[in-house]
């Protein structure tokens, strides 16, 4: 058991230290059996933890106790049964086809734990970006150790209890702690490192990786784009880019950033966006359904976009409520290059609406800028849906939906560049904490006959090999 009255970087070298020494005896003991009751444990515990933290994000930014449940606790649990499901066919070794090179011989696929994995969790999800890779962790066979954010006090506090509460430390525990925590688990040996957060971050991250060169899977962000198009049905676009953008405040990786609406459809998309806000969050910034930003630094950020943006003549058609830490949803027109909110990811309740006529334009400005973590396209005609993906590049896309692809257990969720290296969830979570390990075994090879030394025979069966091989 880690000393929590130990100096920081001490109690982090000793948590590693004592996960490295069980790493032997977890790949002979941590089987099917083991890494099911690993799940189902975790899966109790978040089921007795709930309302703790329901309390702990409304405390840390005012999160509506739905929300929490919607977004944080049901995609975990969702990840916990649908692991714990198909964990025997993921662990079943996989075989493999004999090449006519290798005939004579058996070969196979086995995944193997990587071992002990480091978790780095961003503040804006604070329990489901940090449980959610221990899920994949678990299944895979792994031990980890999580580092949840420190901007969201209440509930690392919660993640750290309900952790120790649940599990060893030789298999899963976690450092809390700011700058200082990050900065001395990234020094550590780890098998694997799985961090969320911002690109600039995951710069760093990467860069510590690379010195002990462990295998990292990043969660990025960006500007994720938009797209209206003339064809498309705009209640159900309003309502569900109202959603998609001002849930958790805009506070989401996969938020749309800004939204290309065509010019034919914007009017009428605008009153049934203004109509979806209103109806769902007010016009103020204290509705009950909506959460805060996460502390006043980031308020002072957002509100400097905007000023920014008025000051080099962008006009506000809705919102711009700012009381402390709360923001009402707001949409800005007029938009430019030159402005900062053009540039930088917006991570808050404010959408930029920006008009177009011709779809090719909205395609090279997109591909003129980092590729996103997610793409969203509300249209119904299936040729322009498609001609839009297969120009563009982007983590993700959702087609009439914001947001719902995270959720989906059967399908990767990851970014692409700068958006992210690697994919998690489900079956690509597993394999993102697996090694997969060739195993090719001997029966009757008939590969030795080209052996040394290279006699005239060896020479013409080597010349029948390459005629018959191409």
């Amino acid at each position: 058991m880690t000393d929590i009255t130990a100096p920081l970087t001490e109690r982090a070298t000793a948590a590693f230290a004592a996960q490295s020494a069980g790493i032997v005896t977890r790949r002979l003991t941590f089987g099917l059996a083991e890494r099911r009751a690993a799940l189902d444990r975790l899966a109790a515990a978040i089921r007795v933890n709930e309302s703790a933290l329901v309390a702990a994000m409304a405390a840390d930014f005012g999160k509506p106790e739905t929300e929490v449940i919607l977004t944080e606790v049901l995609p975990v649990m969702q990840e916990i049964r649908h692991a714990s499901r198909q964990l025997r066919r993921w662990m079943r070794p996989r075989r493999v086809a004999p090449t006519l090179v290798t005939f004579g011989t058996r070969a196979r696929v086995r995944s193997e734990p990587r071992g002990v994995c480091l978790i780095i969790a961003p503040w804006n999800y604070p329990f489901n970006l940090a449980i959610g890779p221990l899920v994949s962790a678990l299944a895979a066979g792994n031990s980890a150790i999580i580092k949840p954010s420190e901007m969201a006090p209440a509930t690392s506090a919660v993640v750290a209890r309900l952790i120790k509460d649940t599990f060893p430390a030789e298999l899963v525990t976690v450092v809390e702690g700011g700058v200082e925590a990050s900065q001395s688990l990234l020094a550590l040996p780890f098998d694997h490192i799985f961090f969320t957060g911002s690109p600039a971050v995951g710069k760093i991250v990467m860069a510590a990786a690379s010195k002990t060169l462990a295998s990292i899977t990043l969660e990025l962000g960006g500007k994720s784009p938009t797209i209206v198009g003339p064809d498309a049905d705009l209640k159900r676009a309003a309502s569900w880019i109202a959603f998609g953008k001002f849930a958790n405040a805009g506070q989401t990786c996969i938020a749309p950033d800004h939204v290309f609406v065509h010019a034919s459809v914007k009017d009428d998309f605008l009153a049934a966006l203004r109509d979806r806000i209103a109806r769902t969050y007010g016009t103020g910034a204290k509705s009950p359904h909506l959460a805060r930003i996460i502390n006043d630094r980031h308020a002072e950020r957002l509100s400097g976009l905007l000023r920014d943006a008025i000051a080099k003549g962008a006009q506000v058609t809705l919102g711009s409520d700012r009381q402390e830490r709360r923001m009402a949803p707001t949409l800005i027109e007029a938009i430019t290059p030159e402005m900062k909110i053009d540039q930088e990811e917006i991570f808050g309740p404010i959408l930029p609406i920006l008009t177009y006529d011709d779809i090719d334009e909205v395609t090279r400005r997109i591909n003129a800028r980092p590729k996103p973590l997610a793409l969203y396209v509300f249209d119904k005609s299936s040729e322009r849906i498609d001609h839009i993906i297969a120009t563009t590049s982007s983590g993700g896309v959702g087609v009439n939906l914001t947001m719902a692809h995270f959720s989906h257990t059967g399908l990767p969720f990851g970014g692409v560049n700068s958006s992210g290296i690697g994919a998690s969830h489900g079956q690509d979570g597993y394999r993102a904490f697996s090694h997969e390990r060739a195993i090719l075994t001997n029966h009757f090879s008939s590969l030795p006959l080209l052996f040394p030394p290279y006699t005239a025979r060896v020479k013409r069966l080597i010349g029948l090999a390459k005629r018959f091989l191409g």
